[in-house]
């Protein structure tokens, strides 16, 4: 992917000199209203083998990174490579300022160059603003996990969400 310039925002694959940033953004956005378990990197090696350099978009608005979009082949099934699966995370300060659409748009362009056809994700039905966030996007329900997580004293779905891309070859490829 080349890199992406809008004014003072920059979108480009992730490099090895964000994984401080990128820890330090996961340790703030992934609470017990984002995600069913807390997300612990033991080091940065350990986050490395996770997330890769290149296996993020990473956006910088003014130089400052403020968000990232992560993506991946949810299995490592031939029949399953035209999936991507992903997650974003955006600064709360940064929130609302469009870098979450353009995000996603860059992800959607990045996957449909590289023969995806469809992304998918996972969200808790608790979280209303990214169910919203995720409509907005484009990405419709495909499914749900009837109360799967019990949450601050509540028992909470998880919700499947896809968005179908078009322009990838028949067969897919792989690309994270």
């Amino acid at each position: 992917m080349q890199q992406i310039n809008e004014g003072s925002l920059t979108i480009r694959p992730s490099e090895i000199r964000d994984v401080r940033e990128l820890i330090l953004l996961d340790n703030m956005i992934w609470t017990e209203d984002t995600t069913p378990g807390p997300l612990m990197w033991r080091s940065r090696e350990d986050y490395l083998l996770h997330a890769p350099p290149g296996s993020q978009l990473v956006a910088l608005q003014n130089g400052m990174l403020c968000g990232y979009v992560g993506f991946g082949c949810p299995s490592g099934m031939e029949s399953n490579r035209h999936v991507c699966e992903v997650n974003i995370a955006v600064d709360p300060q940064f929130q609302r300022q469009g870098i979450g659409s353009r995000l996603i748009e860059a992800i959607k362009q990045h996957a449909a160059d590289h023969g995806i056809r469809k992304l998918r994700l996972r969200v808790l039905s608790s979280n209303e603003p990214a169910l919203a966030f995720y409509r907005k996007c484009g990405f419709e329900e495909e499914g749900r996990l009837k109360e799967e997580f019990y949450l601050g004293g509540h028992y909470v779905d998880e919700v499947f969400m896809s968005c179908m891309l078009t322009g990838g070859d028949q067969n897919g490829s792989h690309f994270a």
